[in-house]
């Protein structure tokens, strides 16, 4: 007998089905037991009168792995409208060792370091693998979005012969007995590959060793990269990425509908033209000296404020950042040299994207790395390809971990994370 999934039960009424899945849950009363059964789709609620099948659900454990083989029943109470009756039921295992916390409980209750300790088996609650569930189906409108507008996807090394950004922290490691890095981003590799493809994007690992010990951190994160070419500036890359972001909403709507209900999220609104603000206004409306260099938490909160109460918008871009606080390949306002074509996107009050316009010329690159007193030969494999023609370009990254938690109000990255590694952790 084929086995079939909670979610398909509604259509079985009047039939004997086997499923199988994990005891979620049993309330054992004196002439009958109820079992839940947990599968990837949701639960199943199966009804026991017989005392042998009751002699034997007692002897379960929360969490082992059993069949059962039983007739759909209509039951408005049940879960999705329908339970089983007249089950058999069959263990797939050894009886399991229960968890420290109950899985069957509407929240999980126990401390965060507790559920990533034991991180396997947390990440069965209905709203820890909710979570995940709206990450995956994010990258998916991430994919399909680009896909239509003819991006093609790349693969680039995660392992690097230098770090991508001067002066960053990176992991070292032993390559054959040369020097290498994790890569802390694609971002050289996406530039060269513009010169191929025109539009490319990778989803991939990236590692950052910066000794962060925050909600908002990770040293190794998800990585959502765009590049394309031929755009007249900054604000070309800004369209792109709302188009992008408004498909990973709608695709989390449409595939993850029901994670969505299980943490009764209200999704965003992704309005046709973003509202921008220019870095200097930026700190004007954020309270900031308007020498700052950068914008802090508490800004960012504040123009997240700003945005909803002005626009009613969670979203919002800053531009025009100060070139001393980006990347020597970013390229500058042409009006206002020590600008940038640069900008961050923040997501209800937190910066969620960085992105803006590239150099694209072989002597650009040249002075640029001079006037930061930074040699050329780290990055000959690097700018020597702007020497054979590259169009203008930019590009972005979004942290899927980051905006996950964002979208669900995590108050920690590691919530919606399924195994974070940070400065404390890397097991499990």
């Amino acid at each position: 007998m084929q086995r079939i999934l909670s979610a398909h039960l509604p259509t079985r009424t009047g039939t004997t089905v086997r499923i199988a899945g994990w005891v979620h849950r049993r309330r054992l009363l004196k002439s009958v037991a109820f079992l839940i059964v947990r599968d990837a789709t949701g639960l199943t609620q199966a009804v026991v009168t017989d005392p042998d099948v009751r002699a034997a659900v007692t002897a379960l454990p929360e969490e082992t792995v059993v069949e059962v083989v039983g007739t759909v029943t209509a039951n408005g109470t049940a879960p999705a409208g329908v339970e089983l009756t007249h089950p058999t039921v069959r263990p797939l295992g050894p009886p399991a060792v229960p968890p420290p916390f109950d899985l069957y409980r509407p929240a999980l209750t126990a401390t965060l370091p507790t559920q990533l300790d034991h991180a396997p088996v947390a990440l069965r609650h209905p709203t820890r693998a909710a979570a995940l569930r709206i990450a995956a189906a994010a990258v998916a409108g991430f994919r399909a979005t680009l896909d239509a507008r003819d991006f093609v996807e790349v693969h680039t090394p995660k392992v690097v012969a230098t770090s991508t950004e001067s002066g960053a922290n990176v992991f070292t490691l032993d390559w054959f007995g040369r020097p290498a890095y994790l890569a802390q981003s694609p971002q050289f590799y996406k530039q060269l590959m513009v010169g191929v493809f025109e539009r490319v994007y990778e989803v991939g690992p990236v590692f950052r060793a910066e000794p962060h010990d925050t909600v908002r951190h990770l040293a190794q994160y998800t990585s959502l990269d765009v590049e394309l070419g031929f755009v007249e500036d900054h604000r070309d890359v800004m369209a792109v990425l709302r188009d992008t972001l408004a498909g990973m909403l709608a695709e989390v709507a449409r595939r993850a509908g029901g994670a969505v209900a299980t943490l009764g999220l209200t999704l965003p609104e992704v309005p046709a033209e973003i509202p921008a603000v220019h870095f200097t206004e930026a700190l004007r409306i954020a309270g900031a000296p308007a020498d700052e260099p950068d914008l802090a938490p508490a800004h960012e909160r504040a123009l997240g404020e700003w945005a909803r109460a002005t626009h009613g918008s969670d979203l919002l871009f800053v531009t025009g950042y100060p070139m001393a606080k980006r990347p020597f390949y970013t390229h500058p306002d042409p009006a206002r040299p020590a600008y940038s074509n640069g900008f961050d996107l923040l997501f209800r009050g937190l910066e969620l994207v960085t992105g803006g316009q590239r150099l694209h010329r072989h002597a650009d690159y040249l002075a640029a790395l001079a006037a930061r007193g930074e040699p050329v030969e780290p990055y000959a494999g690097y700018v020597d390809a702007f020497r054979h023609g590259m169009p203008p370009h930019g590009g972005f990254a979004i942290g899927l971990e980051r905006f996950v938690a964002r979208l669900v109000g995590a108050a920690n990255v590691r919530e919606v994370t399924a195994f974070p590694c940070d400065l404390h952790r890397l097991t499990p």
